[in-house]
């Protein structure tokens, strides 16, 4: 996980400090046809990035109204968050071919991700998620996972990791092994 300089894996496109929540945290991505448009638009929990082909708001916190020059895409929440705890938000890009399985990882905060193509099969102890195009995913802090690519095109998508500004984001684990369920996801 680091700076683009393949077509395929995960890169991280921003981090922002969120701090500790003091009322439910949403997780909004509203798109827009310029990054100028974005950042007008762009609250004080908000990140614009390009990815995927398009300029992105990535909004942690409160929900937050939407801009007459953006579409919104989608809002995930309200995310589990520990009180008085603060967090960091990790913004990332995923782009998976079909078969393509991750590392097995946990994160120290919930992760939710966004399906802007393809499909993904997520498995963790507690069985398997599908998610296509347009779905979103939230999964729980601590827990165990591996991502797959399923279906017959590249999976591609948006990853927030909101986790413990004191901890690292990921923490790659051997003290669970999968299943290899998505195996038999067509």
């Amino acid at each position: 996980m680091s700076q683009k300089t393949v077509e395929n894996g995960c890169w991280i496109l921003a981090t922002q400090p969120l701090g500790v929540p003091e009322s439910p945290v949403y997780w909004t991505i509203d798109v827009f046809p310029t990054k100028e448009l974005a950042e007008q638009a762009k609250g004080a929990h908000g990140t614009v990035v390009e990815s995927l082909g398009k300029v992105w708001l990535l909004t942690i916190g409160e929900k937050p109204e939407l801009r007459t020059s953006g579409t919104r895409v989608t809002q995930i929440g309200p995310l589990a968050v520990v009180k008085e705890r603060s967090y960091t938000a990790q913004y990332m890009e995923a782009s998976l071919q079909p078969g393509m399985v991750s590392k097995t990882h946990l994160h120290s905060g919930v992760e939710a991700f966004y399906t802007e193509s393809g499909e993904t099969c997520l498995e963790t102890p507690r069985g398997i998620q599908i998610g296509g195009k347009g779905s979103n995913i939230v999964v729980p802090e601590g827990v165990p996972m591996e991502l797959t690519a399923v279906g017959i095109e590249a999976r591609r998508g948006l990853i927030l990791i909101l986790h413990d500004a004191s901890k690292p984001p990921t923490t790659l684990v051997d003290t669970w092994k999968s299943e290899h369920l998505c195996k038999s996801v067509k």
